[in-house]
């Protein structure tokens, strides 16, 4: 008993000590930002006193409320575009049979092994040709199709119970009508699992965007470049709005962690 006790101890203090040292870096982003202008590299670990000059400096740098709103709208549009082929894609594999189905599957899923520096010129030159350089739209058009996503969907829509797809049919739905009244029903944790990781990566993105936009002020990633010059790194605006970039993800998170546990600890069906 008294080896369980400590092992569960041990377990806990393991997992006090990783939170600490994962949550530690945010800490220190809002503690920076929050000091005042001449303590920004000051190592004290409390920021006092607090002084909201930093956001102020960065707010007559940059447009920081146009930074959010494109760089929401890239991730959003990213993710739901995303989300929409996944779904599509995962549930024509997972609920038919049709000739070629194993090879384009492994096709469509071995691209996530190709590296986006390989396909980066032919996308830009496609842009291009399109007329979509230098714009939110072009940023989103090549990750429209995510391997990861089928991926995983495919794998929650495999196990999905073929009785209810059959039943469905038989009261006389349709296969889009049973897509969407049917299968995204339970398929919610994994889709909000999956929604979460896809918003993140596209809300991080920097270097497909620094290489299609000319503009420094289109998105957060490149604002930040506002505050690096050659008379050296302007610390605290640039802590300031790189707080504020955490702000949308953390947000997300809040409101989709119960999904998120789910899907989990549950395997994405309820």
């Amino acid at each position: 008993m008294m080896i369980d006790r400590l092992r569960v101890l041990g377990s806990h203090v393991l997992l006090i000590v990783t939170a600490v040292v994962c949550v530690f870096p945010i800490y220190w982003l809002f503690a920076t930002a929050l000091r005042r202008p001449e303590d920004v590299t000051s190592l004290s670990p409390v920021p006092w006193p607090m002084s909201l000059a930093n956001y102020g400096d960065a707010a007559h740098k940059v447009d920081i409320a146009g930074l959010v709103a494109n760089t929401f709208f890239v991730a959003a549009l990213s993710t739901a575009g995303q989300l929409l082929v996944a779904l599509l894609a995962s549930y024509a594999f997972a609920m038919y049979t049709f000739p070629l189905q194993r090879v384009l599957y492994l096709a469509f899923v071995g691209t996530w092994l190709v590296p986006f520096q390989v396909t980066m010129l032919p996308n830009y030159i496609l842009l291009n040709r399109l007329g979509l350089v230098d714009s939110l739209v072009g940023v989103v058009f090549p990750t429209l199709c995510s391997a990861l996503a089928l991926l995983l969907l495919r794998q929650h829509m495999s196990a999905f119970p073929k009785e209810l797809v059959a039943a469905a049919k038989i009261d006389g739905r349709s296969s889009w009508s049973i897509l969407w009244t049917v299968v995204v029903p339970n398929l919610r944790p994994a889709l909000a699992a999956l929604t979460i990781v896809l918003f993140i990566n596209a809300w991080n993105e920097y270097f497909w965007p620094a290489v299609l936009l000319r503009r420094s002020n289109s998105v957060l990633q490149l604002g930040l470049r506002s505050f690096m010059g050659t008379e050296g790194e302007q610390w605290g605006p640039m802590m300031a709005v790189a707080s504020l970039a955490c702000l949308p993800v953390l947000v997300l998170y809040l409101l989709l962690q119960r999904q998120i546990v789910n899907a989990f600890v549950r395997s994405g069906l309820k």
